[in-house]
């Protein structure tokens, strides 16, 4: 139904934003990549999908056509819903995760919060000759975030709450990521962490 709304964000969080659009507001769901790459800016252009269910219609918005494509890869296989195919795009960038279908890794797409051995394998077995047949896109580079150590966990541990983790869950996670890696500069860096404590 939308390819892409381009307009201003209103709020962000790095789990969704409000953008409008000559005077129409969307809540828009995006992934830890998206966000990323947008934290710094007000003006977007962002590439939809909109998920119909009985109870709602979900947009999500995607940074690049790739990451969104990713995500149509993602939601086609059985038993992958929209929210699973954000948690993948926020737990690593397309790019590696590209590799790791093609690579049949399923260690590595296991450690995705979500993603057991049989959806591990599901997915390998799936994507694997459809992804080959796409060009590898070069990783993003994260932007820096200019804040305190304090505002980082409070972010993450918001973002990690919109995702539907319990909040005393997410604050140990997030605890446990701060502990083990000092040099953590971005709210994306401490999200992807703590979602590995999961």
């Amino acid at each position: 139904m939308f390819a892409y709304l381009n307009g201003k964000i209103t709020y962000k969080t790095p789990t969704h934003v409000y953008l409008d659009c000559n005077g129409v507001g969307y809540f828009v769901n995006i992934s830890l990549s998206t966000f990323s790459q947008i934290e710094n800016t007000s003006i977007v252009k962002l590439f939809t999908h909109l998920v119909v269910r009985e109870d709602a219609h979900v947009l999500y918005g995607f940074f690049s056509e790739e990451e969104k494509n990713m995500f149509l890869h993602l939601i086609s296989v059985s038993g992958v819903g929209p929210n699973t195919a954000r948690l993948v795009l926020s737990s690593m960038s397309v790019n590696e995760f590209q590799k790791a279908i093609i690579q049949g890794d399923v260690r590595l797409i296991q450690s995705i919060k979500g993603i057991g051995p049989k959806s591990a394998q599901r997915l390998i077995l799936e994507l694997k000759d459809k992804l080959k047949k796409e060009p590898l896109q070069e990783g993003m580079d994260t932007l820096l975030l200019h804040g305190s150590q304090s505002v980082i966990t409070d972010e993450a541990l918001a973002a990690l709450s919109m995702l539907g983790f319990q909040k005393a869950q997410a604050e140990k996670a997030v605890q446990k990521a701060i502990k083990d890696n000092h040099q953590i500069q971005t709210v994306e860096e401490l999200i992807k962490l703590s979602l590995k404590n999961l």
